[in-house]
């Protein structure tokens, strides 16, 4: 007789977690980025020895089923298989008793493998078990059978995906990061102590932590290895003497090399800050990062609001680095129409900081004209006069130019153009730098071109230019830079129009009736729909449309909200802030709304959050809110209005001022620390960096979101900055997200 078996547990790392809200936590990284086919253990034609239930939050479809407590009971799924193949088959589970249950794992009458299903700290903490198995064609089963009296875990779903799909790290080459060790003083006697998991960590990798005091030898700080939230807790250390972290993975047993360390000075103020010394200096409005010096952790790049303006560079411990002068071309600082090398006004930017070359060390990418002087001390005067423009890319260590490439002239008569820069992987693997650039028509309309560029160590070379002309193609403040149809390359999406990767319009919402906006989103706000979506506001539509929901991938609407006369709808968000409702809320000023139901989330409008960013914080996986300097959380079983919501951190209170539009940090994004954000502001004398990252302990685990395509797309671009978004669901209920498909260059 034929066997079509082979199958192995692969296992989800899992630890005791945390579970004091109604919120569910998720652990890990699943393993299979193939897409999947879901099987409910609810829904028939799946058999469940006991009943199904809704009592406990996190589950996906209508339930679970919770088998009974006895030896022999059992789980079963019927599952289709087009061609005999290897599968990935993932359960998602949930045991919220003390102790591990066993069970066997039957694949067609056949046991293939004996495994235990952890304690995951509480019934609404969900985590997952993985088999590879070889399935034959057409109906096949997978059972689950407990093997003692405790029974089987809470069973809430079957997924099944192709096991010959493209494997992690064949894909597009994000920074090779480190540990991102911080500590800070949460109370008068703990220190939390927090770092990342990395995108391509193996499963069930855990960590040890370590401490050295005043200098003296570590210690190890945990009695059992770390395998849950990457985040730690020190309540003996004495803080009246400095205190120095790392971390050691831990992989099969075996501990590997230490990462790098983090210091809490003595007796250090108790505050969620980290603080970076500034040299003196003009008003800050932007900051980025990158791992300039390549040592695996972001250093700062930011702008000096002076006249000329500059732009300064400083590792990560404040060691300032190099400085450019932008010039006299610089000077002339108007929103709309300023000088050739101005940058950081209105909406515009016109520089970023990226890995460009993929060698492991970021460079800064700036539209310069001539007058620049660079961080060499080389002053670039190449252009034949004061309106053209040139892209030059910028040694990070030194801010010298290694190479630069002319703008397109092709609206030159009307004056030098303004840019927007970001950062996308056109092709799937390599870092392109993206221009949305723009100027305007004597005393009407603006001129927009899109172009694209490869820097390969030497050279900066363009790819493609993209002019609007006379086409019907709303644009917007912010650009966003994602991979919209999913087939692993990234789009160039505004708010009313996408432009393919290789510089060609994908669609128009300008035949829909969308006109130019303030703020658009595109995300994974309805999980149990194929691919992303999109949600945008709009600015005076004749028609009265006030906001819109649609498909990323085609531009297909979903709903509209129209009213009569028309409105400046300024603000738009979209994050899951109400775990009642699937999926996430969006919302601007006429109600909050869940966005696959189109439903009030809220039925009283009025009670609706401000609509200005989120961020994630506290440690569960509903999005808090930042809105001017306050750190916000909006209660769905206490709503208030947006001048009462709940209020976790004011960063004034540490020495904080807003920075672009005079309500917002220099820069956000997960950038410390495990996979929550920091928000980075300056103190009112522009010498410090304000660093924002979290004091609280969270049990949920996720890889570092800046190992996230789309997220680490959208720390690179500025506009009127808006909430960044990973491409899968990231909220309450939520699957475990797939592995990241990246690769990380050598450092």
């Amino acid at each position: 007789m034929k066997r079509f078996i082979k199958v192995s547990i692969v296992g989800a790392a899992l630890a005791a977690l945390l579970s004091t809200t109604a919120t569910a936590s998720v652990v890990g990284t699943a393993a299979a980025a193939a897409a999947a086919t879901r099987y409910e253990a609810e829904s028939a034609p799946a058999i469940c020895d006991g009943t199904i239930d809704s009592n406990h939050s996190g589950f996906s479809g209508s339930g679970f089923c919770n088998a009974g407590n006895t030896t022999g009971a059992a789980v079963e799924f019927t599952v289709s298989a087009s061609t005999a193949k290897s599968a990935t088959l993932e359960v998602k589970f949930a045991n919220g008793s003390a102790g591990s249950r066993s069970a066997d794992v039957l694949v067609n009458g056949t046991r293939v493998q004996s495994t235990s299903f952890e304690a995951t700290g509480a019934w609404s903490t969900w985590a997952w078990k993985t088999v590879t198995a070889e399935l034959r064609a057409g109906s096949n089963t997978v059972r689950f059978v407990s093997t003692d009296s405790t029974g089987l875990p809470n069973i809430d779903y079957l997924d099944v995906a192709d096991g010959s799909g493209p494997q992690p790290g064949d894909g597009r080459r994000l920074e090779s990061l480190g540990r991102g060790v911080v500590a800070v003083r949460s109370s008068n006697t703990s220190v939390l102590v927090s770092w990342r998991l990395l995108g391509l960590d193996p499963d069930g990798i855990g960590f040890n932590v370590y401490r050295s005091a005043a200098g003296g030898p570590e210690t190890k700080l945990n009695s059992s290895v770390l395998t849950g939230g990457t985040n730690y807790v020190d309540s003996t250390a004495n803080l009246a003497q400095a205190n120095t972290y790392r971390v050691r993975p831990v992989i099969d047993g075996a501990e590997q090399p230490p990462s790098g360390a983090f210091t809490l000075t003595a007796n250090h103020a108790t505050e969620p800050v980290v603080r970076v010394p500034l040299r003196a200096g003009g008003p800050v409005k932007f900051v980025w990062v990158g791992d300039l010096d390549g040592d695996g952790e972001y250093d700062y790049v930011l702008d000096r609001q002076t006249s000329p303006q500059t732009i300064e560079a400083y590792r990560s411990n404040g060691q300032f680095l190099w400085s450019v002068n932008m010039g006299p071309n610089s000077t002339n600082q108007n929103n709309i129409e300023g000088g050739s090398s101005t940058i950081d006004v209105g909406h515009n930017d016109g520089v970023t900081v990226s890995d460009l070359d993929s060698d492991g060390r970021a460079e800064v990418a700036v539209r310069i004209a001539n007058g620049v002087r660079f961080g060499d001390g080389t002053t670039y005067n190449a252009l034949p006069d004061n309106t053209r423009q040139a892209i030059a890319v910028l040694d990070g260590m030194t801010g010298a130019a290694r190479a630069t490439a002319p703008v397109p002239t092709d609206y030159v008569s009307d004056g030098p153009m303004y840019a927007r820069f970001g950062v996308g992987y056109l092709d799937g693997v390599n870092p392109s730098l993206v221009a949305f650039m723009k100027n305007r028509i004597g005393d009407g309309g603006f001129n927009l071109m899109f172009a694209s560029w490869r820097f390969t160590g030497t050279t900066l070379t363009r790819q493609w230019k993209f002019l609007r002309g006379n086409q019907d193609l709303p644009d917007g403040h912010n650009t966003r830079i994602i991979d919209v149809d999913g087939d692993g390359r990234d789009e160039v999406a505004e708010i009313g129009f996408v432009l393919n990767g290789n510089g060609t319009l994908k669609y128009s919402l300008g035949p829909q009736g969308i006109v130019h906006g303030d703020r658009f989103h595109i995300a994974d706000m309805d999980p149990s729909r194929p691919g992303l979506e999109g949600y945008g506001v709009q600015q005076n539509n004749p028609s009265g449309l006030r906001d819109y929901y649609y498909d990323a991938a085609t531009g297909s609407m979903i709903w509209r909200h129209s009213a009569s006369g028309t409105a400046d709808v300024g603000r738009g968000m979209a994050g899951d802030i109400d775990p009642r409702f699937p999926g996430m809320e969006v919302w601007a000023f006429s109600g909050l709304y869940n966005a696959s139901t189109n439903r009030l989330a809220e039925p009283n409008t009025s009670l609706r959050p401000w609509p200005q960013l989120g961020l994630w914080w506290d440690g569960d996986i509903t999005m808090e809110l930042l809105n001017d300097g306050k750190f916000e959380k909006w209660d769905p079983n206490d709503p208030k209005p947006t001048n009462s919501l709940p209020r976790l951190l004011t960063t004034s209170n540490y020495g904080a001022v807003d920075a672009s539009q005079d309500v917002q940090p220099t820069f956000y994004g997960d950038i410390l620390g495990d996979w929550r954000e920091e928000a980075v502001y300056t103190n009112a004398s522009y010498d410090q960096l304000i660093i924002f990252t979290t004091n609280q302990p969270s049990s949920t685990r996720l890889y570092t979101l800046a190992h996230n395509p789309a997220y680490r797309n959208a720390m690179t671009l500025k506009g009127y900055m808006q909430s960044h978004h990973v491409d899968y669901f990231l909220g309450a209920g939520m699957a475990r997200p797939p592995r990241p498909d990246i690769t990380y260059p050598g450092r």
